[in-house]
């Protein structure tokens, strides 16, 4: 492997660059544009057990340092995903992906972890128990450790990939849920997802998003998100993906001082869709500029000097 590898529960990726779920969809636009391949992997669009259409529009709204989305997790579902998506994915990504599994009961994370953890082109489940733009499930069970915990232990159950959660950051304290969730089986954690936020049109006087609130992301919750990453790397000793505003190869590095073993851009592929491709490619140039010689041998290293 070389200097730019890094290992998420023993499954190697050539780099830590991770498209994040609800901005890369199935990969299969961006792989028009370039070479998707040169990715360490990607997740893909948020799944559900039944299909959904989401949340009615209009459902996003610009902010000046990033977006608010109201989406509500639209996706063809599970099973249309094992039958049309993955099958198709095979023809331009030869390597393994994330599933990400949305739910609004534990029966749901159960049935859809069950199903695509048979698929042999997932390499691990990424539980989104952290989604604010649905009712009845998603970020339900992200602010609540003993939720986070149920949930955890009944995918672990079906699964025989490993399993990351991921954590919302709409609560007071993020460790607590981070070590529930390791408690109760966790492989690893993602976090962290988008922040409540809003939109209100002066002209209109009412709220730009017909869902009223949305999750807030791109650059100006990377400060935020770097925090949490820090905090929950020294509260557990499972791996950590980070993610949230991450734009640049800088950021990376950054995030991965803080505790992560990966690092998922997601906003920011929507801004530019070649986003991912230039952070690898000029990973080598910023890890020459405070000698660095391996990815895999800072993770964590603001925590140790």
């Amino acid at each position: 492997m070389g200097r730019l590898s890094v290992s998420l529960s023993g499954w190697e990726l050539d780099n830590p660059i991770i498209p994040a779920s609800g901005t890369f969809g199935y990969g299969k636009e961006f792989a028009e544009l370039y070479d998707i391949n040169c990715l360490g992997t990607f997740s893909f669009k948020g799944t559900t057990r039944e299909a959904r259409f989401g949340n009615p529009t209009p459902r996003i709204a610009e902010c000046p340092a990033g977006l608010i989305n109201s989406v509500g997790l639209q996706n063809p579902g599970v099973d249309h995903v094992l039958e049309v998506e993955l099958p198709q994915m095979k023809a331009y990504f030869h390597k393994k992906v994330i599933a990400n599994v949305g739910g609004f009961s534990v029966e749901d994370y159960v049935e859809a972890c069950g199903k695509l953890s048979r698929s042999d082109q997932v390499g691990l489940l990424e539980v989104n128990i952290s989604c604010p733009n649905v009712e009845h499930g998603g970020m339900t069970f992200g602010v609540s450790p003993e939720a986070a915990a149920e949930v955890t232990r009944a995918v672990k159950k079906v699964s025989s990939k490993p399993v990351y959660v991921k954590l919302s950051p709409n609560v007071t304290d993020i460790v607590p849920i981070a070590k529930a969730c390791e408690e109760a089986g966790a492989d690893g954690l993602s976090l962290i997802n988008t922040l409540l936020g809003m939109r209100i049109d002066p002209r209109t006087r009412r709220p730009v998003i017909a869902n009223r609130m949305g999750g807030y992301s791109g650059k100006g919750i990377f400060p935020v998100a770097l925090r949490m990453v820090y905090q929950v790397y020294e509260a557990v000793s499972i791996p950590v993906i980070g993610m949230g505003g991450v734009s640049t190869a800088e950021d990376v590095i950054e995030m991965m001082l803080a505790g992560a073993a990966a690092v998922e851009v997601g906003s920011a592929n929507l801004v530019d869709p070649w986003v991912c491709k230039h952070i690898i490619d000029d990973l080598p140039r910023v890890m020459d500029k405070y000698g660095m010689k391996e990815l895999k041998d800072i993770i964590g290293g603001a925590h140790h000097g």
